[in-house]
């Protein structure tokens, strides 16, 4: 693990490498700020997915699906280091248990604050609901702008990828499959 100082150090060196002075006024507190910015963009990897499910689980009888869509997120390519802007939309069927609203999403953010793939990104939060909920099915889409394919290489600009990872009765029943594309492609409310 290297030191803070270590860390600026290397942006410093980056600075320089690309042309800058590092001594110019609007320079000299950059390399604290990305390293904070690092902090909170890659704090992923500091959290654990399965405790932040786990602190919110309640007892139901309701078995019929539950989808939260339009889940905003940020995250970096791991290639390129560069933006990765999308929505995630994520959908399950209970099996005696139900999550806290909020933690669908907190789990989003723990994938998404980590260098990623969008294609891994979505099979880790389908596998951490599943493994954690052990529900009936669990469903993730995820839509996304790649600024390593906008800001550089083939600059198409506004393109979209989008995955998708399916258990239980979603990749089993298309009816169930149905279902959760059909409510994650209405309208939302604004």
């Amino acid at each position: 693990m290297i030191s803070e100082k270590e860390f600026e150090n290397s942006i410093k060196n980056i600075l320089e490498y690309i042309g800058e002075d590092v001594t110019r006024e609007g320079l000299v507190k950059t390399p604290s700020r990305v390293r904070k910015a690092f902090e909170f963009m890659c704090g992923g990897y500091k959290q654990n997915p399965e405790e932040i499910i786990n602190s919110a689980l309640f007892t139901s009888t309701n078995d019929e699906m539950v989808v939260i869509k339009d889940i905003e997120f940020y995250s970096q390519c791991e290639h390129h280091m560069l933006p990765i802007i999308g929505k995630a939309h994520v959908a399950y069927i209970p099996n005696g248990k139900v999550v806290g609203l909020s933690k669908i999403p907190r789990v989003v953010d723990v994938f998404a604050r980590r260098l990623q793939i969008q294609e891994q990104m979505t099979e880790q939060i389908c596998d951490a609901l599943n493994n954690a909920l052990n529900p009936k099915g669990v469903a993730v889409m995820i839509e996304a702008r790649h600024m390593c394919m906008e800001m550089r290489g083939v600059e198409k600009i506004c393109s979209t990828t989008v995955t998708s990872a399916l258990r239980g009765l979603f990749k089993q029943n298309k009816k169930t499959k149905d279902e959760f594309l059909s409510i994650v492609s209405t309208a939302s409310i604004k």
